[in-house]
């Protein structure tokens, strides 16, 4: 057994809960808040008279930029390797990621005090990488391609003996990713609609369970970039169909669906709404120079997808998740 404090305090608690197998329950989710309360913030709900004004309804952003690394992710990663035996968790934990669940990851390896092993795209953004590095991970990069993140984690794996954490396609995960919603409507027993961003659907899957468990009357929708439009696809065909050469600002959004993510969407999401470049970009802006706070452009994804049917939402109180605040700020000119 590893020997170290933070296994000591979570001693009680582990030896009730083991990985989730299967579709996240109510029960599945309440106790995987409980399991990762102490690791992450509980953030802020924040709202702007202005987009009220601006879009017609009552918006509620929960701003998961304010989470531990940036980002919501730091939930699910929590959830999966906190419900894994000590001893599968000897050799460290491995996972391949773009930026924000590579981040979550080497924090959560950070905390067990064991290693991790992160394979990272190489045109991840800076900010991401460093994140990483500044949390004790070891990056091993890879062209940007998904057939290449899968081939080199699965050489790593042999290599080190790691445990791999899923990015999405782990029901542990996912409901860690639940929690977001969970305490959304917790605060907000009444809102009408959420908007939640998706890519590979971990938390857009998590939201929707949370509604479906906890508030039955919301519905959810997703937000999705139409260059990376592959939830949108996979909806309307009734079959998944992964994203082939992804294109857009919101570097976070540019995985697939998968198979676990796929079906809880199908089964409990409204309607995946998508949208453009400049609708992306737009929404970002507004949130900065409206709200002052620093989202990253997969946060705007969500409200840009609500802009876009603002009229079906008039009067409304909507709640749309932030999912993340790292902006590479190498990418801004600035002058003394």
């Amino acid at each position: 057994m590893l020997k170290n404090p933070f296994f000591a305090d979570m001693a009680d608690t582990r030896k009730k809960l083991v990985p989730i197998e299967s579709v996240p329950t109510k029960t599945d989710i309440e106790q995987s808040h409980e399991l990762i309360a102490p690791y992450i913030h509980k953030t802020p709900i924040l709202s702007s008279r202005y987009l009220n004004e601006l879009i017609g309804c009552e918006v509620f952003f929960k701003c998961e930029n304010f989470q531990k690394i940036g980002a919501f992710k730091m939930r699910g990663a929590s959830n999966a390797a906190l419900r894994l035996p000590a001893e599968s968790l000897q050799n460290g934990l491995a996972t391949h990621s773009s930026g924000n669940h590579a981040a979550a990851l080497a924090l959560t390896a950070k905390n067990l005090k064991i290693p991790s092993y992160i394979v990272m795209p190489s045109s991840a953004p800076k900010i991401k990488k460093e994140a990483v590095k500044h949390y004790g991970g070891q990056i091993i990069e890879c062209i940007p391609t998904l057939e290449a993140r899968e081939a080199t984690l699965n050489e790593l794996v042999i290599k080190t003996g790691a445990q791999f954490v899923h990015p999405f396609d782990n029901y542990s995960v996912i409901g860690g990713q639940a929690t977001v919603a969970k305490e959304l409507v917790e605060e907000l027993p009444d809102l009408d609609a959420i908007f939640a961003p998706v890519g590979g659907g971990g938390l857009l899957s998590g939201t929707a369970l949370s509604a479906h468990y906890f508030s039955s009357g919301t519905a959810v929708y997703g937000g999705e970039p139409l260059g990376a439009n592959d939830a949108w696809e996979s909806l309307n065909k009734g079959q998944l169909i992964p994203v082939k050469n992804p294109k857009t600002i919101a570097d976070g959004l540019l995985t697939s669906l998968s198979t676990k993510t796929f079906h809880l969407i199908k089964s409990h999401v409204r309607e995946i709404v998508v949208t453009e470049e400049k609708m992306i970009v737009y929404a970002m802006r507004l949130i900065w120079e409206r709200m002052k706070i620093l989202i990253e452009p997969s946060s705007a994804v969500a409200l840009a997808a609500l802009l876009n049917k603002k009229t079906a939402f008039k009067g409304k109180k909507i709640g749309i998740i932030l999912s993340g605040g790292n902006v590479d700020l190498d990418q801004f000119k600035f002058s003394a």
